[in-house]
């Protein structure tokens, strides 16, 4: 029910006909007032969305404590009370790549500060160094020795190079060994030996001597390649889904179950595995701020081991009360549908895996 302010006239704004109650019997509208408060306008939206005035809730109830019940409510017929399964999951979903995205941005930004500081570091460390060898107290022999030690001393790679004339020598007689150098030198040796996979793997090899000729850092790309990984990852999950409901079909009663149900069931169950990852990230968000509490550390395994065990039986669990299997057969039916959905999943991934790779800046 909206909490808008209803009008005082008993005719329907948007078809004309006569408003008993609350909603036009003829086109459903609600007879409430042109002008609402401010905040109408968010509280309306979340109320449409999401069903506020109490399916909401309900649904969300039955969806994580009533493993199956759900499904079997909702194709029995009764639907009003509960969100529909579509609905659901598109806003489960939003929500939890809408925290997700707030992760990738932390991320991000830790290690910006942590390339900073390392950077500084990194300065501070090559000015010393610099001013030791800059002594004029220091002998020739002493030099050589120290230069000596130094390359001894694991460290990082640029300290050592400004120590060391001949690691730019040696980085360039690496870089010789490998006889591809360039995309022209990657086409001409597939044309040579005719390699059909070479000819698939073109697109990355072009992508990889493309950064390497804009000298890209690696952890830009790795930056670049993450967050397009997590702007795609919820559209593919999303045509994941009947991937998923079809391996359920495959596996049940043809002439019992339609495609239908199973994908509704798909629907819920992924729902659920959305929404308790949308909470693990939120207690991702809030760790930092009370890791150094003994108790919140206690807390929080406990919360993740028991999640984590309820995640894997959900499955089984909601699977054995819809479809109203024996529980050996139940069991050996999802272990059979985690197998195929992994190889699945798995396939998913990587194709994702090499859109994200090709479509680095």
């Amino acid at each position: 029910m909206s909490h808008g302010k209803l009008r005082a006239e008993k005719n329907c704004l948007n078809c004309g006909h006569i408003v008993e109650e609350h909603f036009c019997p003829h086109c459903g509208q609600e007879n409430t007032e042109n002008r609402q408060p401010f905040h109408y306008l968010f509280t309306h939206f979340f109320e449409d969305f999401t069903h506020y005035d109490g399916q909401f809730w309900k649904t969300i109830k039955y969806l994580l404590f009533y493993p199956g019940k759900l499904t079997k409510i909702y194709l029995s017929g009764k639907r009003q009370q509960y969100v529909p399964p579509v609905k659901l999951y598109i806003f489960i979903s939003f929500v939890t790549f809408f925290i997700a995205s707030f992760i990738t941005i932390n991320n991000h930004s830790d290690q910006k500060e942590v390339s900073i500081d390392s950077l500084q570091n990194e300065i501070s460390e090559q000015k010393a160094i610099q001013n030791l060898f800059n002594n004029p107290n220091l002998s020739k022999e002493d030099s050589i020795d120290l230069r000596e030690a130094m390359r001894l001393i694991p460290g990082d790679k640029q300290i050592q190079d400004s120590l060391n004339d001949d690691n730019s020598y040696l980085s360039e007689n690496t870089a010789s060994i490998s006889k591809v150098k360039s995309l022209a030198d990657y086409d001409s040796i597939t044309t040579a030996k005719n390699s059909t996979l070479r000819k698939i793997l073109r697109p990355f090899a072009k992508k990889y001597y493309e950064l390497k000729e804009n000298k890209t850092p690696v952890e830009e790309i790795v930056q670049s390649f993450v967050t397009v990984f997590m702007h795609t990852f919820p559209k593919a999950l999303f045509f994941y889904l009947p991937v998923f409901a079809f391996i359920l079909y495959i596996f049940h009663n043809k002439k019992k179950w339609w495609y239908y149900d199973h994908g509704v069931f798909t629907l819920h169950y992924f729902s659920f595995l959305l929404f308790v990852t949308a909470f693990f990230l939120i207690l991702n968000l809030i760790e930092p701020s009370l890791i150094h509490y003994n108790w919140f550390k206690t807390l929080s395994t406990w919360i993740y081991g028991i999640g984590f065990i309820y995640v894997v039986l959900y499955f089984f669990i909601a699977h054995h009360r819809f479809y109203a299997t024996k529980k050996r057969s139940s069991i050996l039916l999802g272990m059979l549908i985690f197998f195929f959905n992994s190889i699945a999943f798995t396939f998913l991934l990587l194709i994702l895996a090499s859109i994200s790779l090709l479509m680095i800046h």
